[in-house]
Parts: structure tokens; C-alpha cells; sequence
């Protein structure tokens, strides 16, 4: 009994001094925050929180500078934890009845370059914190795609076109199926998502942290 009190107490120590070493701070600006992976209050206010509009694509918030700049960390930076903070202001907006959450997928070559998919660690922390299942393999990207940014509306949906496949239809059909993104901009490749999700058997929510509204891209 005494041996399970002193580790808790070494346990304790060591996170106040973790804690103190590395205190929290705010994924989008850095500065020193109360709890992690939580947002400080001037970044949470500057965040433009959309309404649910539209029963099939959901976004947390209008991309602008503050979600632009937790977002370039978490892709290119590799601030990993970022994922968190982003997904917490996502859970809102889970659609009722939800079963399985699935990432929109990285091309192979985009995967090894970088190391992990933002949309997994994304999606991965809304299931944790939503109690729903996240299957990241069963949606995959058969061949690569050409950067969209600069791409009108129809050359980025053609770009994506046949661009992706459902591994396993028997896990997904049937199934309220989540689909999460980091951003949506035109939906060129959330719809060629959704397209081979609902060709499974699937029906389908997309859900992101940031839609661009106007005069911005991902």
C-alpha cells in the first residue's frame, strides 16, 4: 500500500515538474495556457465557429489566420498534439447515429515524406473523444494526386477523379459513416471520397475543423 502511495506521489512530481519545464501552451500562437491542448482565450475568440448548415459537410470553424496557423504546425511542423485541440472543436458537430470515422487518406509518397496524415491524427483524436470507432486503412488513395491549390472547381475535381477506393465494403456498408479533413475548399477530394464510400454501401458525413468561405486555399 505505501509503495502504490509514494509512486503516486513520484508520479505527481514529476508532471508539476514536466508541467513546469514545459508548460502548456496555445497550438496557434504559443502562448501559455491553463490546460493542454487548449486554445488561449484571444485565439478561441479570433476563431470564426460555424453553424451547421448543411447535414453533409460540417466545419468547425471558417479557415483564417488562427486555424491557417495550428494547421500548417500540425502538417508541416510536426506538432502532433495539435491534432487534439482541432478535434475538440470538432466533437460539436458529430452527427447523431455516427458508427465509424474514417480519414481522407495521404498519397503513398506524401505519407513517407512526411510521416503521419494529419486526418488520421485528427480523426483518430475525435473517436477517442467521441466513443466512435476509427478505422484509418479502409479508404485509400490508388494513385497520387497533383497539388489542387491554384486549380479551378472542375480541374480539381477531375484530378480526383477514380483517385480513391474502399478496402473492405463489408466493414462500411450499412454504416453512418464519418469522413474527416483537415480543411474544405472546393470538396473536390471529400466528394471523391464520399462518392467510393456511398458506392460501399455507406452513408456519409464529412466532417473538417476549417472550410474556406472566401479568398483563401489550403
Amino acid at each position: 500500500m505505501r509503495g502504490i502511495v509514494a509512486r503516486k506521489i513520484v508520479a505527481k512530481v514529476a508532471h508539476a515538474l514536466v508541467d513546469y519545464a514545459l508548460p502548456p501552451r496555445c497550438p496557434a500562437c504559443a502562448a501559455v495556457t491553463g490546460e493542454m491542448h487548449r486554445f488561449c482565450a484571444g485565439c478561441w475568440q479570433r476563431l470564426d465557429f460555424l453553424p451547421v448548415e448543411d447535414a453533409r459537410v460540417r466545419a468547425a470553424v471558417a479557415y483564417g489566420p488562427v486555424a491557417r496557423d495550428v494547421l500548417l504546425k500540425l502538417k508541416y511542423a510536426r506538432r502532433l498534439g495539435h491534432a487534439e485541440p482541432v478535434a475538440a472543436a470538432m466533437r460539436r458537430l458529430m452527427p447523431a447515429g455516427a458508427e465509424l470515422i474514417v480519414p481522407v487518406p495521404l498519397a503513398r509518397g506524401r505519407l513517407w515524406s512526411r510521416g503521419y496524415n494529419q486526418a488520421a491524427l485528427i480523426a483518430g483524436a475525435l473517436g477517442r473523444g467521441a466513443g466512435v470507432p476509427f478505422r484509418h486503412e479502409l479508404l485509400v488513395r490508388t494513385r497520387a494526386t497533383p497539388v489542387l491549390r491554384g486549380l479551378g472547381p472542375g480541374e480539381r475535381r477531375w484530378a480526383v477523379a477514380g483517385a480513391f477506393a474502399v478496402r473492405d465494403a463489408t466493414a462500411i456498408a450499412g454504416r453512418h459513416v464519418v469522413l474527416v479533413d483537415d480543411v474544405f475548399t472546393t470538396g473536390a477530394t471529400s466528394e471523391g471520397c464520399v462518392a467510393v464510400l456511398e458506392r460501399a454501401g455507406a452513408r456519409v458525413t464529412t466532417l473538417v475543423f476549417a472550410r474556406v468561405i472566401a479568398g483563401e486555399d489550403d
